[in-house]
């Protein structure tokens, strides 16, 4: 292992203090939350037969997710870079003027991977040949090792960098120099810190996941035995697992408890948001201390 790595991956390690960055909470929560509500209309102008409406509706959920991480992202990289972290307003008008620098970045790196399995399909399409049927035995090692490595690249290379390196002020041909870079002369050590960014959020997922469901577990037990509540346990915790109101009908449940069972449902599913959002938060900012360890000098 390069001795360069160590301190990169302390860097990568120390990202834990995300959760400290309450703005960057906030501004990510608040952009699930109202994704959510969009989400919520969209699935109801589907069920009224309202396409046009319901992909309307998607289509600003989709909008504010984007955008409210890239804001997120923006008071992330203050964080990571040691500067004050901007206000969330400040950090949304930013990525309004900036995010669509991500898009362009990965549509070109979308375009380049659509064409390799293009130029594979074309040589598939050969074999209908019979004189070159034989091939079929290079084709495949090929094929697998083809698509198999633009997806680790796409998962472990594109999409990790290309928010920090924007959110860092980089232009999008910057972008594409820097992946490009990296993909030639850097491509282990950048997999090696993801994969300790991954590390990190799988555990800061577990950690949060154990706390909702025995916490969710205690507090049904303590409600309905202790305290006597009449609301049957699967709906208390229902909002703990993301289901709302319009959700729980789709299933074939009944809302129970009137106001009681709505209140539950509206407050599992604030705890859900939390346990969303926290984990995303950590891999953010892991993201973004990857980008500024390979920034610095060897």
């Amino acid at each position: 292992m390069s001795p360069a790595l160590l301190p990169a991956l302390s860097r990568v390690l120390a990202s834990v203090d995300a959760l400290r960055n309450l703005r960057a909470l906030y501004a990510l929560l608040a952009g699930f939350c109202m994704s959510g509500l969009l989400l919520a209309m969209a699935q109801s102008a589907q069920a009224q037969d309202q396409g046009l409406m319901s992909a309307l509706w998607l289509g600003l959920a989709m909008a504010v997710a984007f955008f409210g991480v890239n804001a997120c992202g923006l008071m992330l990289m203050d964080q990571a870079c040691g500067r004050p972290v901007r206000d969330p307003q400040d950090a949304l008008a930013d990525a309004l003027r900036s995010a669509h620098r991500v898009l362009l970045v990965l549509l070109v790196c979308a375009l380049l991977a659509g064409a390799g399995a293009l130029l594979l399909t074309l040589l598939l399409r050969t074999l209908h040949w019979p004189l070159l049927q034989p091939l079929l035995a290079l084709l495949l090692p090929l094929g697998v090792l083809l698509l198999g490595g633009m997806a680790l690249v796409l998962v472990l290379l594109v999409g990790p960098l290309t928010g920090p390196a924007v959110w860092a002020g980089q232009r999008s041909r910057a972008v594409l120099a820097l992946l490009r870079a990296r993909l030639r002369h850097g491509l282990p050590e950048t997999l090696l810190l993801m994969a300790a960014v991954y590390l990190m959020t799988a555990l800061v997922t577990a950690a949060t996941s154990f706390v909702v469901v025995s916490g969710g577990r205690l507090l049904a037990g303590l409600a309905i035995v202790g305290a006597g509540l009449e609301l049957p346990a699967n709906q208390l915790l229902a909002g703990l697992a993301g289901v709302g109101p319009r959700s729980l009908g789709l299933s074939g449940q009944a809302l129970q408890g009137g106001t009681l069972g709505l209140a539950a449902l509206t407050g599992g599913g604030v705890v859900f948001a939390l346990a969303l959002v926290l984990p995303t938060l950590v891999y953010l900012r892991g993201c973004c201390a990857v980008y500024l360890a390979l920034q610095e000098p060897a």
